[in-house]
């Protein structure tokens, strides 16, 4: 009898049929999603043909970031976000496949020349070990192959010191990270390092813009173990609640739902796939200093609770330590607070410790100074003719 083919793991089906769909356009990779225009009109047929994805990132970038594209294929979202971010920002691409990169590549030079500006770069590495570049490991094997325990050591030792010495993405050194229908492609046993990963590149401050496919209910794992479902976004799909809480497991905050698909881009044994797109921010870390100051939530909720267990109650004046004023004052919460800074700012220097117990009221003296006693008239009437106040 014929000895029977062993199946291909996940990363190996992924490698195989993007390899192909590099190659001949493949519809069964796409959702249906709608790009600017005049963003596709720079970028050649080739690529916008195959480049396939199920949201579009690109319109939470802003001119002049350093943007990182998780699993960026041939290069589409790419040469979008290099047209957003100008010739005084950045877009590096990382994809482990080597066909796609080298469709991305070979367009490089036409795309630079319509733009005027030549902002990308294009880097061999899986998204989960973004430290790790995949092109200098390779020219290591081709010189030592590993064919002792002792080769092996050596090995490990070399990936380390690259992870270490030399990393592809350094840390803290990019201010978005896109993605377009990439991370449900990696190993579930690696999705947790991947989250860590984006975090650990992504400056302070910084943001994520994901889209991916989701799924309402759990993937049995017989449809795991399919590695056609896998490499066509389906069984390698995160939970939708469970795809939030990865982002704030990993330390992310200001997590939103940007679109949801309401209608499922695939239905299979019942279970709804569909596209979201997601955002959220770093940099909630660091001490909690008391500089008196306060938030009002204007509603219409009742009360909400932020990332960091914070209770708002709508039209309180809530207290909260400096650190947390600096972020509900900005986006993405600004537009739902009223700011209330101190009447006398407090230096940090003289700042101590602030107790975050979760829900507690800010007497108004302790923003204006318990030794406040201003009167104040009105500089002018604020009635017009007639009218009573």
């Amino acid at each position: 009898m014929p000895r029977r083919q062993p199946l291909m793991d996940s990363e190996q089906a992924v490698r195989a049929r993007y390899s192909e769909a590099a190659r001949k356009k493949e519809p069964a990779l796409c959702c249906p999603v709608t790009y600017d225009p005049r963003a596709l009109e720079l970028i050649p047929a080739e690529i916008v043909e195959r480049d396939y994805g199920c949201g579009d990132p690109t319109p939470y970038l802003r001119t002049g970031d350093t943007v990182l594209d998780l699993g960026s294929g041939a290069g589409k979202v790419c040469y979008s976000a290099a047209q957003i971010v100008g010739p005084t920002g950045k877009v590096i691409g990382v994809d482990m496949n080597e066909e796609m990169l080298a469709l991305a590549r070979k367009h490089q030079p036409t795309v630079a020349e319509r733009l005027g500006y030549d902002n990308v770069v294009f880097h061999r590495a899986r998204i989960q070990d973004l430290a790790l570049p995949l092109d200098e490991l390779e020219a290591y094997l081709k010189g030592r192959p590993v064919r002792t325990a002792a080769d092996l050591a050596d090995f490990e030792a070399f990936t380390e010191r690259l992870r270490t010495a030399a990393p592809l993405i350094a840390g803290e050194s990019v201010d978005v990270i896109i993605s377009n229908c990439v991370l449900n492609l990696v190993k579930d046993a690696d999705k947790e390092k991947l989250f860590a990963e984006m975090y650990r590149v992504l400056k302070r401050g910084g943001r994520v813009a994901i889209s991916d496919i989701v799924s309402d209910e759990d993937v049995p794992a017989a449809m795991k173990r399919d590695p056609k479902l896998w490499s066509g976004c389906i069984a390698g799909a995160f939970r939708e609640d469970k795809f939030l809480e990865s982002f704030e497991r990993a330390g992310f905050y200001g997590i939103q739902i940007e679109k949801y698909d309401q209608k499922p881009w695939q239905t299979v044994r019942g279970i709804e796939f569909r596209s979201i797109t997601v955002t959220a921010r770093k940099g909630k870390e660091g001490p909690c200093l008391e500089r008196y100051q306060a938030v009002v939530y204007k509603g219409p909720w009742k009360e909400v609770r932020d990332d960091d267990g914070h209770v708002l109650r709508r039209g309180q004046r809530m207290a909260v330590c400096d650190k947390t004023y600096k972020i509900l004052t900005q986006a993405p919460y600004a537009d739902d607070i009223i700011p209330l800074p101190p009447r006398r700012e407090v230096p940090l220097k003289r700042a101590r410790g602030f107790v975050c117990s979760g829900a507690e009221v800010r007497d108004p003296r302790e923003t204006k100074g318990k030794r406040y006693r201003k009167t104040l008239a009105p500089a002018a009437s604020v009635c017009g003719p007639g009218d009573c106040c």
